[in-house]
């Protein structure tokens, strides 16, 4: 069936009825001629029959050549190009013969080995791009002119399903083209989006989703001149966001708690050297207070320096076994005086008389009970009550020793509790102090200390009542 729609049967076909055409036409005129002058009229219409019979066998013959050198080849060339469209691009031809169908084989052999060259490398440049966006840190999406996801890595992927429940509705002084309608553009990178789209050239933004801050770098994507879509480049600075602002607060707060009593120093110092004091009593106030905010600035340095060798991790923490009752009740004797002289009721309540940290910093823990009972008395009036509670706990499957120091304080405001760990806090506004202030740094100091020890400290407290730090240190050594 293929050899009658073939070049080479279609022209048998038509050679054929041109023959018949031109037997017929002839037989019709010569036969009743032949009838009536020749004698020997049957031979002469067998012989005109073995002619007719001869042309067809000879234009048959004619067909079947024709067919065995250019429709087989043809049909081979085809076959092969049906393969590489399928994407077998080793296929070859193996036709040897000096005519146009040879050069034709020829030229698509080379044709194909070229496809094969270009298509290997175009699967290595891709592998090689699909490994170095797998291999990036950074979210990186592809979107078309329409705003549809072209490509991903897997970062961006993640990403762009950690905001698929978005709803924003920031406001764009862009307007937006009117086939992007239904876009699958996230919606924190819409509004620059559209600005590269609309200014053609490279855009970058900070964008605050949720709790995180992300660096976005857009670019234009071009094709014969046109934009064909955008690449955006994300990074997640939260950290990096967090730390400066870090770094503005503690340089402003470093500067603050400085100046004060460097101010009081020089204030008093110049008084001095003015002999404003005219008397010896005068002159030994000013030299106290002196000395007093030289302490106050010595404490600063000393307390900074703690806070940043932690921070860093530079501590050198001496861990052993603890007898936490022990520590317990050297430090209530040494507040006890204290509590005594501001009239302040101090208790100590104890669930267990024998409990022992298999490893801990018996000093550190000192400081750190040191810090929180002194943070009490400072913010306890006299006639007031300030009970440490000990005792265990159980969370997730570990043991855990519990201590809970509990003053009748003005308390700290609600909005305030997040943020009473953070270096330089001082809620001043809610506080009233009954003696000089700390440098802002204790609480910061403690939390560091106990995270040492894979421990938690939290705070609770009702405004105007009373405050509650609960610390809870493993029982078991980490």
């Amino acid at each position: 069936m293929n050899f009658w729609r073939s070049l080479v049967g279609k022209l048998w076909v038509t050679i054929i009825c041109l023959v018949a055409v031109v037997l017929i036409t002839l037989g019709l005129f010569l036969l009743p001629y032949i009838d009536s002058n020749f004698a020997n009229s049957g031979d002469i219409k067998r012989l005109f029959m073995y002619t007719c019979m001869i042309g067809f066998s000879l234009t048959t013959f004619f067909a079947l050549f024709l067919f065995t050198k250019i429709t087989q080849p043809m049909q081979r060339v085809i076959e092969a190009a049906n393969n590489i469209r399928r994407g077998e691009y080793g296929t070859r031809l193996t036709l040897v013969t000096s005519d146009e169908i040879g050069q034709l084989a020829t030229s698509f052999n080379h044709m194909a080995e070229e496809l094969e060259e270009n298509i290997r490398s175009l699967h290595h440049e891709k592998g090689h791009l699909s490994s170095v966006l797998r291999s990036m840190s950074d979210a990186v999406i592809t979107f078309d002119t329409l705003g549809q996801i072209i490509l991903t890595n897997p970062h961006g992927q993640s990403l762009l399903e950690s905001w698929s429940d978005l709803e924003w509705e920031q406001e764009s002084d862009i307007e937006p083209h009117p086939e992007t309608a239904d876009r699958n553009v996230p919606p924190p990178l819409r509004p620059l989006f559209l600005s590269t789209l609309k200014q053609g050239g490279d855009e970058r933004s900070n964008v605050h989703v949720r709790q995180g801050v992300w660096s976005v770098h857009m670019a234009p994507l071009y094709s014969e001149g046109s934009i064909r879509g955008v690449v955006a480049v994300l990074r997640d600075v939260t950290e990096e966001v967090r730390l400066e602002k870090m770094r503005r607060d503690f340089v402003a707060n470093v500067s603050h708690e400085i100046r004060t009593p460097l101010s009081m120093m020089q204030g008093y110092s110049e008084a001095l050297l003015d002999g404003m004091a005219s008397s010896p009593e005068e002159s030994s106030e000013l030299i106290q207070v002196i000395h007093d905010e030289s302490l106050r600035m010595g404490r600063l340095v000393k307390d900074l320096l703690d806070l940043a060798r932690m921070e860093a991790g530079h501590t050198d923490m001496l861990k052993a076994e603890v007898d936490m009752n022990e520590l317990l009740e050297r430090v209530y004797r040494k507040f006890s005086v204290r509590a005594k002289e501001r009239d302040i009721h101090l208790k100590l309540t104890k669930e267990s008389d024998v409990l022992v940290l298999k490893a801990a910093d018996e000093d550190k823990l000192e400081q750190v009970l040191t810090n929180l009972l002194d943070n009490a008395f400072r913010h306890t009036q006299g006639g007031k009550k300030i009970t440490v509670h000990t005792g265990t706990c159980v969370l997730e499957s570990r043991r855990y020793f519990e201590i809970k120091i509990q003053d009748e304080g003005v308390g700290i405001p609600q909005e305030d509790l997040p943020y009473i760990f953070d270096r330089f806090y001082k809620a001043d506004k809610a506080r009233v102090r009954g003696e000089s202030g700390g440098t802002g740094l204790g609480l910061a100091i403690v939390k560091n200390i106990v995270e040492s020890h894979h421990g938690t400290i939290s705070a609770s407290s009702k405004l105007g009542e009373s405050t509650t730090f609960t610390l809870r240190l493993p029982v078991e050594k980490q």
